[in-house]
């Protein structure tokens, strides 16, 4: 029972992290991330803003957020000891890469801010992954995946395929995170009169900033993206009398959001990416890093493993 207290707590603070991130595109989004100006713990001068402007607001809220989710990780590394070895060894990676950030200002269009980007957008990709590794090590733990379940485990060939689409999944979001802020810095408006090519074009010409220039870049990478990474789960999902009965679910589930990503990725950019797509689309990138991530982790699994 506490074993399983605990893998509840550790999906929660998965679902948390999410909430956590999303809120942060919210503060990229509206321009919020010098609501408190550059002082840090404080916010602008104190620990309660006083007659704070809504980007104040948005920014302080934010890092309450983040002050909490650094307190959940604690309390997820001092009680993953208490479960197993494995499962605090994956509560330590996730605090690792809490701890890991940096932040540029927000009127920063350098190449510089650009390399941030993407790689913050990485780390917490990894952050996400370490932490549903920590629920998902817990969980085999407690035998919620052992009660009729199928104990074959999928073959080595179909793993490192999804090695691959993991891959594949990181990159096409860091470009992506480069993209949302050349949409941010440089909005443009929507093509839903058929002008998109020559707004491609216009895009790409010489004379516009490198932000606006890779615009056409991440849409490409992300058409390749899903039609590899559909391609593996499809091989999955085709595969079940091989696969386990979670490998094969949790593939189904990461295909069924890489279709909803690939429809709203549509819609983003043809409506000129508005904020409320924006977090959308966010939102279900994580769902598939994080679905096919499970599924990656399910071809190692075996029942009644990882318990100490």
């Amino acid at each position: 029972m506490r074993n399983r207290k605990f893998a509840a707590f550790a999906w929660f603070f998965v679902a948390y992290l999410v909430g956590v991130i999303l809120f942060g595109a919210w503060v990229r989004i509206t321009g919020s991330g010098n609501g408190c100006g550059s002082h840090w713990p404080t916010c602008n001068g104190g620990i309660i803003p006083q007659a704070p402007a809504v980007k104040t607001i948005i920014e302080y809220t934010h890092r309450l957020m983040s002050g909490l989710c650094g307190i959940i990780a604690v309390v997820l590394v001092v009680w993953a000891r208490r479960v197993s070895r494995p499962v605090f060894r994956a509560s330590l990676l996730a605090l690792f890469f809490l701890v890991v950030k940096r932040h540029l200002v927000v009127d920063d269009v350098s190449v510089a801010r650009a390399y941030t980007v993407a790689l913050h957008l990485a780390n917490t990709l990894l952050l996400t992954a370490s932490a549903a590794l920590v629920a998902w090590r817990a969980s085999t733990v407690w035998g919620k995946t052992e009660a009729g379940q199928s104990t074959l485990s999928p073959p080595e060939p179909q793993r490192v395929l999804l090695g691959i689409a993991l891959v594949a999944v990181l990159l096409t979001s860091m470009s992506g995170a480069v993209t949302a802020l050349g949409d941010t810095v440089f909005p443009t408006q929507p093509a839903l009169d058929g002008t998109l090519l020559a707004k491609i074009r216009a895009d790409t010409s010489p004379g516009q900033h490198f932000l606006v220039r890779l615009r056409v870049i991440h849409p490409a990478m992300a058409v390749l993206a899903a039609l590899l990474v559909a391609g593996v789960l499809i091989r999955t999902v085709s595969r079940r009398g091989i696969a386990g009965t979670t490998h094969v679910r949790l593939a189904t589930l990461a295909l069924g959001a890489v279709v909803c990503q690939t429809g709203i990725g549509f819609f983003n950019v043809l409506l000129a990416a508005p904020g409320w797509i924006q977090i959308v689309h966010l939102l279900m990138a994580q769902a598939v890093w994080i679905l096919t991530w499970l599924a990656f982790l399910s071809t190692g699994h075996k029942p009644n493993a990882g318990v100490r």
